[in-house]
């Protein structure tokens, strides 16, 4: 699946992931129909997978309160991905019941950031996922797997390499499809992206592996080309740099999608 000349996958899968990791960390609440007419207009630009919502708790995420509505809401595009956030086993089955055909859980390479992003330690997490996962098998439901604070965290500062590997390791195990790989507050460099990837490709298979920065430092697109110069072929992006998120204070937008695409054309590389 490389092209020849570069060494460069020919096809990188984009997930955007705007409507749910975008519009989360919004002040103010925005209408369900705005959230609806959002994700229908990406799903006509051609993009394979759209994050749809977040069936998490309306107090601790109020933007994404709606999220029955918006899944009953949006039109389907055949061929289009549409997963939904859920921490445990009462999210998913909400978001199975609203119509949800595939489900993410996500987890923390940081046991501060775990503690404070999703109320309970990486372990605890780890067994909530589980639950999930069981569940999500036994209805032939995918689910993908999230690691937050894979360059870093903003409580913790620096992140071993080894503890990413491990809870990607741990959340490909359980059958997650593919593993995201976050840099939730975009400290990371194409050097640590590098040093990250490499632990990570020892313990699970390349083809299983997603990135997903934010440009707080402007590092975003080179990290993204650092993976996938790497043979990554999945990226997470966000419509207009959309997003933070809500228990990492600072951290500017994630990458913008209409940036990746612009600098993937130009490679040559088809999504």
């Amino acid at each position: 699946q490389e092209s020849q000349e570069s060494g460069l996958p020919e096809y990188i899968k984009i997930v955007e992931v705007g409507p749910r990791d975008g519009l989360q960390n919004e002040k103010v609440i925005i209408p369900t129909d705005i959230k609806v007419e959002l994700i229908n207009r990406l799903s006509k630009t051609g993009l394979p997978a759209i994050e749809v919502t977040s069936f998490v708790s309306s107090k601790r995420v109020p933007q994404m309160a709606d999220h029955k509505e918006v899944m009953r809401g949006i039109e389907r595009h055949p061929g289009v991905q549409y997963p939904v956030l859920t921490p445990n086993l009462q999210g998913f089955h909400s978001a199975i019941a609203a119509g949800a055909t595939e489900v993410s859980v996500f987890g923390a390479a940081s046991e501060s950031f775990s503690k404070m992003n999703i109320n309970c330690s990486i372990e605890e997490s780890i067994e909530k996922f589980e639950e999930v996962a069981k569940s999500a098998r036994n209805m032939n439901i995918p689910v993908r797997g999230y690691v937050s604070c894979a360059l870093g965290c903003p409580y913790e500062g620096s992140i071993i390499p080894a503890k990413v590997a491990e809870v990607s390791k741990r959340l490909y195990s359980m059958g997650c499809y593919e593993i995201s790989l976050g840099d939730t507050i975009g400290v990371g460099t194409p050097g640590s992206m590098k040093r990250m990837l490499e632990a990570v490709m020892k313990e699970i298979p390349l083809s299983a592996l997603a990135v997903h920065c934010h440009d707080t430092y402007g590092q975003a697109l080179a990290n993204i080309l650092t993976a996938i110069q790497m043979g990554v072929a999945v990226v997470d992006s966000s419509v207009a740099g959309l997003g933070g998120c809500p228990y990492a204070r600072g951290a500017t937008g994630n990458v913008a999608t209409e940036d990746v695409i612009y600098m993937l054309n130009g490679l040559g590389i088809n999504t």
